[in-house]
């Protein structure tokens, strides 16, 4: 007997098909069926979900968060930050691999997978490390690591500060068609820093992290990627004079993308005056000009996908003094309502651009066939009411840390209920 679920009298809003309008979406055994199908097509024994007022959308995929497991399963595991990404609605997470041990070997990508599908909450597809150990010295074995299951490599939390290793690194993935995800970050120009270096930092007497820390990386790594045709996208971009950078190498015809996440264009470093550690983050947060740059880069195509960076913390570790707490914070349940408020609602983007930013855009980037309800399509969906108001409270969380600088906030757009592979894996209440 087949398993069918009908979503009916939604907004549904793909970008892959240019299609914004009132529906009914049909989905059966795991797949999407038909888009406001005929009764003739609806089985008799259908469950049916009545979405009227709701956004019916292809399941959200954040390619880039931080899981912790292996080694750090006190902030987060496989299972729970999978969970939070269900709550947050998104379907697939990509997770990075700066964990203990790294996901530099075929075992530990096995590992991440074999954790995923026992938890049976959303997709997750593990990112491996370019360098063995992370250590920027030698690379991983990358051909082994990509046909295991990985897909793309990045050693995020660092940069590869070795050029030449950077170039063969490029010129390596590009016979597999993957990404390198880079984090963009001169270690000698960030040493010892703690929050953006500006005004704010000189006021309260501690150590800056210069944009051009960021800067340099972002045009040497384009410089590589441009000379070999190799694909690089840039992770959790905050700087003005990058964001210029990538705009310039886009219509030059590098294969250039980027990533930005929602506290790198809602908040500033005036937020640090309060010396609380849930604004401290790696980039920082930066000043309105920055800002403002990272929401042009938005709107006008420059920056490609809005990511969470999802970075939990224990509370032993997190709520420590300014300059000794690690940077990160937790997104995945706050990315869409603060997307939607930022960008949707004050008209910087339409809904269809905001779930280009937010599932297909990181579907293509990573090659993983998600981000459609197209027929035939994996029947990953989120339902979201785009009016619903509740409070980001810490009582709530589905992930395991709580270090978020928006908890006791008032939000506006929740996914009330998410489907992964025609299977109802989250509901609002239950």
């Amino acid at each position: 007997m087949a398993q069918s679920l009908l979503l009916e009298n939604g907004r549904i809003v793909d970008p892959s098909q240019n299609l914004d309008a009132v529906g009914s979406l049909l989905l059966v055994n795991g797949k999407v069926a038909a888009i406001s199908p005929q009764d003739s097509e609806i089985a008799t024994d259908a469950e049916r979900i009545d979405a009227r007022g709701k956004w019916i959308l292809p399941g959200l995929v954040d390619m880039h968060v931080h899981l912790r497991e292996p080694g750090y399963e006190e902030a987060e595991t496989v299972a729970t930050g999978a969970f939070a990404a269900l709550a947050g609605g998104f379907t697939s997470i990509a997770c990075v691999p700066n964990t203990n041990p790294p996901i530099d070997t075929q075992a530990n990508v096995a590992l991440i997978r074999e954790l995923a599908a026992r938890a049976r909450r959303s997709n997750v597809f593990p990112i491996c490390c370019v360098s063995k150990g992370r250590k920027g010295e030698e690379l991983a074995e990358l051909g082994l690591l990509f046909e295991s299951g990985a897909v793309a490599c990045s050693d995020d939390g660092s940069s590869v500060e070795d050029s030449e290793l950077m170039r063969r690194a490029l010129e390596y993935c590009k016979m597999f068609d993957k990404a390198i995800l880079c984090h963009e970050e001169s270690a000698p120009l960030a040493k010892g820093g703690v929050i953006h270096e500006g005004r704010v930092s000189n006021l309260l007497g501690l150590r800056g992290l210069p944009t051009s820390a960021e800067d340099i990386m972002v045009d040497r790594d384009i410089a590589l990627a441009e000379s070999v045709g190799a694909r690089l996208h840039i992770m959790h971009v905050s700087s003005a004079r990058a964001i210029d950078s990538i705009r310039s190498a886009k219509k030059r015809g590098v294969r250039v993308t980027a990533e930005v996440t929602p506290h790198h264009f809602t908040l500033t470093d005036e937020s640090l005056r309060t010396f609380d550690p849930n604004f401290k983050m790696n980039p920082p947060l930066r000043s309105q000009e920055h800002v403002d740059a990272c929401l042009a880069g938005l709107v006008d195509g420059t920056i490609d996908v809005i990511a969470t960076d999802h970075a939990p913390h224990s509370a032993e570790k997190k709520q420590r003094e300014i300059d000794v707490a690690p940077f990160g914070i937790i997104g995945l349940e706050s990315s869409l309502p603060l997307s939607l408020e930022t960008l949707v609602d004050s008209g910087k983007l339409t809904a269809s651009q905001l779930v280009e930013k937010m599932a297909l855009n990181p579907s293509r980037i990573l090659g993983i066939p998600k981000g459609t309800l197209q027929i035939g399509a994996d029947a990953d969906v989120a339902v979201v009411d785009p009016e619903l108001r509740w409070r980001f409270d810490v009582n709530e969380l589905h992930s395991k840390s709580a270090n978020s600088p928006y908890l006791g906030r008032e939000m506006k757009g929740r996914a009330i209920m998410t489907i992964v592979g025609g299977e109802i894996r989250y509901r609002l209440g239950d």
